[in-house]
């Protein structure tokens, strides 16, 4: 349950401004047909965040002792930081596809997702819980609720909420991770 609760609350609060998310509104702003962009977006994230969990748990088995650890709470207590720093949308996002509102959000989104904060997030909660399943069940229901309500509510989302102010908490959230992290782990070892 841990697993899951702290992977969707990190990755919810960590996709608020993210580039998924100005691309969740770019679409819904283009498609105006929110249910097969949100299908889109869902199956995108499942079979990314599946496949990043798996290399996280992967590596975790392989990689086991405390320095491993130490890497693992220094990579939120760095996300902590990425997670201040907002994302933009490169132009090349605003061709228009020739496919239609899933089949363009489902590609584009697992694509975008590649490399991205939320994406080396749920490789590291990989590693640190044991339950593949349930860090992307976490990771995919923190991404549903950063990305439904910007796909319904759209650009009207953008001017009332603070960005700002949420960067700030899901730095921090990432930041505590960390340290808890590495508390653990010193703890364990002393």
């Amino acid at each position: 349950m841990e697993a899951l609760l702290t992977s969707t609350t990190v990755v919810a609060l960590a996709e608020i401004g993210d580039k998924t998310q100005l691309l969740a509104i770019l679409l819904a702003t283009r498609f105006k047909r929110p249910v097969p962009i949100i299908l889109g977006i869902f199956f995108a994230t499942i079979a990314n965040h599946f496949l990043a969990a798996m290399v996280g748990h992967q590596i975790a088995s392989i990689l086991d002792g405390d320095w491993f650890r130490y890497i693992i709470a220094a990579g939120f207590i760095l996300m902590a930081g990425w997670t201040l720093i907002p994302d933009k949308l490169d132009d090349e996002d605003e061709k228009p596809s020739r496919f239609g509102a899933f089949t363009t959000t489902l590609i584009a989104f697992f694509l975008v997702e590649m490399g991205d904060k939320t994406q080396i997030a749920t490789v590291a909660l990989g590693a640190q819980f044991s339950s593949v399943f349930a860090v992307t069940a976490g990771t995919t229901i923190g991404m549903m609720i950063a990305n439904v309500p910007a796909v319904i509510f759209g650009n009207a989302l953008i001017k009332r909420i603070p960005m700002g102010v949420i960067r700030y908490i899901a730095a921090a959230l990432f930041l505590v991770i960390g340290v808890w992290v590495l508390w653990q782990t010193l703890s364990a070892a002393g």
